[in-house]
């Protein structure tokens, strides 16, 4: 009897169920991330924001996790994955809490620092518990599920940031995580006491060494330098194109939501058998070709240059999803022991936060300087090719990204 009464809540508190979970939790997150974009025009004018300023409010995100990734990975290695997931959130809805009562800039500066120390540690704990909670026949697909998380955040906030006012959506953004901190809580077992053991310069150095996860990780920064490249731009080229906000917000959550089909693609391919470095070659491939098409070969088509441009920028986000859920899956493959499997995920996310934070300006300085868009795929072919070469080597370097 007593046996009976202390396997059921182990058993609850694994398994599909769990794993998804901790999906939408990474979700929730994610939240915190895109939730600026869309409202930045009526926050910048209800507090009087800079373009500058709110440009700041936009990167410094990006600038946690290229400056934390690793030290916040171990720091998820150190106090546990379930603690790390749950003080993530914390952070996040304390940011935003703060965020909403802000009346200057400063404040918002600094709920959004807050914010990005969050979602580092959401991004880092929260792969690594889907594949400790996941049924291990499960894994590869609820990876790919997780992957999702960015897309639909991304696709959520441009829908409805721009049409709720700021402080409401800043509020609904805190209870989602809040209410998440408390899920997580009740539903997930607590960590194991061995993951809280060893040295962080003992797994730093081990995870370094490996040298399969450094590899990893740049395919993430060549992955987001041009998915953030393109995407954040979209709504500035409908606006050349002439089209009203509402369509604009309507085909940019598109092409960030479909994202999300290649990342299942590329978790029920793992769950086959297919090898990591196939799927990042179909990844960068379809990148590099769909944006030549988008923005060499479209401007040449004349009145049907905007319909073929989207689909290709449709392609380009679609089959771009294949990486992304491979990189995560190659990380916590490479990552020499469960141990380093934050610090690992975590050198990932600091290279994922460095392509984001560079891709862009990047773009924007070739069609500044171009006049046009047109150039943009010089920029995400240079990127696709480099992304071929570094997945042509991950195999040799470190064979273990072959096994599930």
């Amino acid at each position: 009897m007593v046996g009976a009464t202390t396997s059921r809540p182990g058993a609850a508190r694994s398994g599909t169920a769990a794993a998804l979970l901790v999906i939408l939790a990474g979700m929730a997150g994610a939240l915190h991330v895109w939730k600026l974009a869309p409202a930045l025009p009526a926050l910048s004018t209800d507090l009087g924001l800079s373009l500058v300023q709110g440009g700041f409010l936009l990167a410094v995100v990006q600038v946690a996790g290229m400056l934390l990734g690793v030290p916040v990975g171990m720091a998820g290695d150190r106090i546990g994955l379930r603690r790390g997931l749950m003080l993530g959130l914390t952070l996040l809805t304390t940011g935003s809490a703060v965020g909403l009562v802000s009346a200057g800039y400063l404040p918002l500066l600094g709920s959004r620092v807050l914010e990005g120390v969050g979602f580092m540690l959401v991004s880092i704990c929260a792969p690594a518990l889907v594949r400790r909670t996941a049924p291990p026949g499960r894994v590869s697909l609820l990876t790919g599920v997780w992957g999702c998380h960015i897309p639909v955040a991304a696709a959520l906030s441009l829908l409805l940031g721009g049409q709720l006012e700021w402080r409401t959506w800043w509020g609904a953004a805190a209870v989602c995580s809040g209410v998440m901190v408390v899920a997580v809580r009740v539903v997930l077992a607590a960590d194991p006491p061995g993951v809280r053991s060893g040295g962080a310069a003992d797994r730093l150095r081990a995870t370094l060494h490996a040298r399969g996860p450094l590899l990893v990780a740049l395919l993430f920064l060549l992955y987001t330098a041009q998915w953030n490249g393109v995407v954040q731009f979209l709504p500035t080229m409908y606006a050349d194109a002439g089209l009203d906000p509402g369509g604009a917000a309507a085909l940019g959550a598109l092409v960030a939501g479909i994202n999300a089909a290649g990342n299942l693609g590329a978790g029920a391919a793992l769950h086959r058998g297919v090898r990591p470095p196939v799927l990042w070659a179909i990844g960068f491939t379809g990148m590099g070709l769909a944006a030549v098409v988008a923005f060499g070969v479209a401007p040449l088509l004349g009145e049907v240059e905007f319909g073929v441009r989207y689909g290709a920028v449709l392609a380009f986000s679609a089959v771009g999803g294949v990486v992304p859920t491979t990189v995560v899956a190659g990380l916590m493959r490479t990552a020499p022991s469960p141990a380093t499997m934050g610090t690992a995920l975590g050198m990932g996310q600091q290279l994922n936060a460095l392509g984001q934070f560079a891709g862009p300006p990047v773009v924007a300085a070739v069609a500044q300087a171009a006049g046009t868009w047109d150039l943009t795929w010089t920029v995400t072919l240079a990127l696709a090719v480099a992304g071929l070469v570094v997945a042509s080597g991950v195999a040799r370097r470190a064979p273990s990204v072959l096994r599930d």
